[in-house]
């Protein structure tokens, strides 16, 4: 038998998940890197950079929200790449993190065809050469090899089409030797890059569980 979590349960885990795991006074960090944690968060610059503490909304249609929008100074030579929210103002346990101006997951699959070019089918999936993406392995499937977590790959011209892309290690690179069959979920992400001193705003970060 499968049991199903409803709406009303789902919101209240999540208001509770809140108030305890990811607690009541929590605070959202920048990161430069995959995956957020220790040694890759933003630091310096004048205003320096902090953590930014704020307020979740409650819980409705399986998701919280944070409540408005938070402002973060960030150096230069930075690259944003990632949000994370902790329990402390500075140290602390990172509880939840997200790819900065990430969209949503996408299903991906590679066949044997697929690994003989290389490429990656999604139907659908509306990328464009150039973007920066993250892949994470799903339940029950097995990610193709040679993809991995928490890494940035980026999308190239050669062999993308509506329903099909390849991924380089590098901007504009050549594509990545897929070596076996596998499936997954590939995520578009926007990476925001400051030559010189800047603002960061997060107006939008959301925990949610999915529905069924």
């Amino acid at each position: 038998m499968t049991a199903v979590i409803t709406d009303a349960c789902a919101n209240a885990l999540l208001d509770s998940a809140v108030a305890g795991a990811l607690n009541t006074t929590p605070h959202l960090s920048l990161h430069t890197g995959f995956p957020p944690a220790g040694g890759n968060e933003v630091t310096g610059g004048s205003p320096a950079y902090a953590r930014q503490p704020h307020t979740w909304a409650a819980a409705g249609s399986r998701a919280r929200s944070i409540v408005g929008t938070e402002t973060f100074d960030v150096p230069a030579a930075t690259t944003v790449r990632a949000i994370a929210t902790y329990d402390a103002l500075t140290v602390g346990t990172q509880k939840a993190w997200s790819p900065a101006g990430a969209s949503a997951r996408r299903a991906f699959s590679v066949d044997a065809a697929g690994v003989t070019a290389n490429d990656i089918f999604s139907p659908g999936h509306g990328l464009a050469a150039g973007n920066s993406v993250l892949v994470w392995a799903t339940i029950g499937a097995v990610l193709p090899t040679t993809l991995a977590e928490d890494t940035e790959y980026f999308v190239i011209a050669a062999g993308l089409t509506t329903d099909a892309f390849r991924l380089s290690t590098t901007l504009g690179g050549s594509a990545i030797d897929i070596t076996a069959i596998g499936d997954g979920d590939v995520q578009k992400f926007t990476p925001e890059v400051f030559a010189g001193q800047g603002t960061y705003q997060v107006s939008t970060f959301t925990v949610s569980l999915p529905a069924g």
